[in-house]
């Protein structure tokens, strides 16, 4: 029966992706707004949102069950999408933004959690690096045909395709009524409080885990604001219809990389992974970003090879060194803490933008990803002594 949950989250991952608005969001804000840092703050205030929930809702995947979580998730995304297609004013997407945050929250730990959980009950845990990169391809392969499709609609409308992005959420929510709740070990006391204590001090704790939530929050505060970002400096280069190629060309490659990660990582070992990827995205898109012709996107979405790879490496890590009744509320204090680093940075990269122009702005935020080469040279440094 566990088998069917794999099933239905890699179809769920799928439509959770399907948003046809994917490539040209800040392009949307940006337009709504009247500016790329109140469009940049939508963005913000996701993130805001999703900090704010971000561990309730992972105490409550623990305590109560992943699949009443993911049915949250599935409903507040729909409400989301709904508020964004209405978008007539800052406030309506604001508010949407609220929800979007809200299901990123439902989401966070308990869908990672959900797939661990139900590999643990058959005896596969052991393979979770496995199935985590097959089904995470599922995203890059519905980012991918949202991109093109969504990119070539917003040549003409973008009210059409921000409707068009309601309906894969309504899929969502119908396919997590069919999951199945995993048995998994909970805790007697039922306490939140001392559930999040205990989650704070052994995260605090452990030095290993410790370095691998500092550039968790990294990758994700800034990467994603950064990725987020891109479309901007990309429509300096290229129209409107086209962006959603150039993002296509990366969430295709970055599904490659995600359907081989386990490959890829036995083959190069954790570590050397994390640090490949992360000394390749420096170099491909500062050179990238300097050049600044029509071929800088292509080479830009070359690094999403690694991507894949490089986002299951860490989260297996961070998963080995996780307690089993507090991995979805651990995995929510790291996300917690990337979100509300993505808020603060988006605002200031929007307002780097529009001061100095996307290109200069997109420079500069590279260069703010690079002591995470040296975190990993670090953590690659405490297993060795660990050996």
């Amino acid at each position: 029966m566990m088998q069917k949950n794999i099933k239905l989250l890699a179809v769920f991952n799928f439509f959770a992706d399907l948003k046809f608005h994917s490539a040209v969001l800040i392009l949307y804000f940006a337009k709504a707004t009247g500016s790329f840092t109140l469009g940049m703050s939508l963005f913000s205030v996701v993130m805001v949102s999703s900090a704010l929930f971000e561990v309730p809702t992972g105490i409550y995947s623990d305590l109560i069950g992943r699949k009443k979580t993911i049915m949250f998730g599935a409903l507040t995304a729909t409400a989301s999408a709904v508020l964004y297609a209405m978008g007539s004013s800052y406030w309506i997407l604001f508010f949407g933004a609220i929800f979007e945050g809200l299901s990123r929250a439902w989401y966070s730990g308990n869908n990672d959690a959900l797939l661990h959980d139900s590999l643990k009950e058959t005896n596969n845990q052991h393979m979770f690096d496995e199935y985590l990169g097959k089904t995470s391809s599922f995203f890059q392969v519905a980012l991918t045909i949202g991109a093109v499709v969504g990119s070539i609609i917003a040549y003409w409308s973008f009210t059409i395709i921000m409707w068009l992005s309601v309906i894969p959420q309504l899929i969502c929510f119908i396919i997590s009524f069919y999951i199945i709740e995993p048995k998994v070990v909970k805790e007697e006391s039922t306490n939140i409080f001392s559930h999040l204590h205990l989650s704070s001090l052994a995260l605090w704790k452990n030095k290993k885990l410790r370095l691998l939530s500092l550039r968790y929050m990294l990758s994700e505060g800034i990467g994603e604001a950064n990725f987020q970002f891109r479309s901007a400096f990309i429509n300096t280069l290229w129209p409107v219809w086209a962006i959603g190629f150039s993002k296509a060309i990366s969430f295709l490659v970055a599904g490659i990389g995600f359907w081989n990660s386990s490959k890829i990582i036995k083959k190069v070992g954790l570590y050397k992974v994390l640090i490949i990827s992360d000394v390749s995205n420096r170099i491909i898109n500062i050179f990238s970003i300097i050049i600044s012709n029509i071929f800088s996107p292509i080479l830009m979405s070359m690094t999403s090879l690694l991507y894949g790879p490089g986002s299951v490496a860490t989260n297996t890590l961070r998963q080995d060194e996780y307690s089993e009744n507090q991995r979805a509320t651990m995995t929510s204090l790291n996300s917690l803490f990337a979100n509300l680093l993505f808020s603060v940075f988006a605002v200031f990269l929007g307002y780097l933008a529009d001061k100095n122009g996307p290109a200069k702005a997109y420079l500069i935020s590279q260069f703010l990803l690079i002591p995470n080469i040296f975190i990993t040279l670090i953590l690659e440094k405490v297993k060795s002594s660990e050996d």
